[in-house]
């Protein structure tokens, strides 16, 4: 790359379709790093429980939403068709989504119709345990161990963390044991393989990159070769922040997983895709569209802990019927944490 211009999107594939792009891959080494950005382990040693840190990374959805509620209902003694009618506003405005909402609000009803809701407190309580009910339906943690390699392909827009959360991902599986590498398929992004080549140094991991705006589909042909003669566990795949309006590159993706799977036959095992919660009801579009086109198996929702609508955690997982399998709720690797519904409830009703 030129050190006084970057190329940016438009000159790459320019070049691309131009073929002034070398496709020549290079496998970067896990102790390479960029100068000045490489970040040194992260210090737990008086850090807070791990319970805590996910209740102080839901606190501003739980003052948006849980707080609301509680305005609502606590110290009501009688709960009414009025009551549930100002929930249901309080449960749309937090983007738990209209169709869970009205899912939500109607079961509700039918709990008043029993006079199982005999006072605010009951409300409360049971709104937890129904919220609980959707999450964990679709609630299955992901499994690495079930192939090798395994390949895990990552999408999503850009500006919602998707680089960040494969090099945290990567950093957790290769502390846990497992050899992982990583492929650079986001060839357009200034910096995108950079990014990932940090992430590399600090965890052990090995980056497979191109040259800036060479085709994606090289990259995981090379890196699918080299999972498989390296005796790789895991193999994750960046890809580009692909807009879901734009159909040229919906098809680029159908054809980096025509590469994967003729590669690494019944890969991808799983495509993750990679959701700003802070985007509300915008993330729900996005799901509806990449679970068409892409083959989404799982979500990954980042930046809860800068949002008070975090309700779309169960927006997204029960109108889709797609498994959260991460959350991130800070900057530092834990904070991006394995999705459970029981956890997660508890730390947005703050126990």
């Amino acid at each position: 790359m030129e050190p006084e211009e970057k190329k940016g999107f438009f000159r790459g594939l320019i070049e691309k379709i131009s073929g002034m792009e070398s496709a020549e891959s290079t496998s970067v080494p896990a102790e390479t790093s960029v100068q000045g950005l490489k970040a040194a382990p992260d210090d737990l040693s008086e850090k807070p429980g791990l319970f805590e840190r996910l209740k102080s990374g839901l606190k501003k959805t739980a003052d948006g939403l849980v707080g609301r509620i509680d305005s609502l209902v606590l110290g009501k003694k009688t709960i009414d068709a009025d009551t549930l009618e100002e929930l249901e506003e309080i449960l749309i405005t937090s983007d738990i989504g209209v169709k869970t909402t009205v899912e939500l609000v109607r079961t509700l009803e039918q709990r008043l119709g029993r006079n199982e809701l005999k006072d605010g407190e009951a409300l409360r309580a049971a709104l937890k345990d129904e919220i609980l009910a959707r999450l964990t339906e679709h609630h299955c943690p992901l499994d690495i161990a079930r192939q090798k390699p395994f390949v895990l392909l990552v999408i999503g827009v850009n500006g919602v963390g998707k680089t960040t959360t494969i090099g945290k991902l990567a950093s957790r599986y290769s502390a846990s044991g497992s050899k992982v590498l990583l492929a650079a398929a986001d060839t357009f992004r200034a910096a995108a393989a950079e990014q990932l080549i940090v992430w590399g140094g600090r965890s052990g991991v090995e980056v497979i990159r191109h040259k800036e705006g060479a085709d994606p589909s090289a990259v995981v042909f090379d890196a699918c070769k080299a999972a498989v003669a390296r005796d790789v566990d895991v193999l994750i795949i960046d890809t580009a922040g692909r807009l879901h309006t734009k159909v040229n590159l919906m098809e680029e993706m159908k054809k980096i997983r025509r590469v994967i799977d003729r590669e690494i036959p019944g890969a991808p095992h799983e495509t993750l895709l990679v959701l700003d919660a802070a985007t509300g009801q915008n993330a729900i579009s996005q799901v509806r569209i990449f679970k068409e086109t892409a083959g989404v198996t799982g979500l990954v929702l980042t930046k809860l802990d800068g949002t008070a609508k975090g309700g779309i955690v169960v927006a997204v997982s029960h109108e889709f019927a797609l498994p959260v399998r991460y959350i991130g709720v800070g900057e530092a690797i834990e904070d991006l944490r394995d999705f459970d519904p029981q956890e997660f409830t508890n730390a947005l009703f703050q126990g």
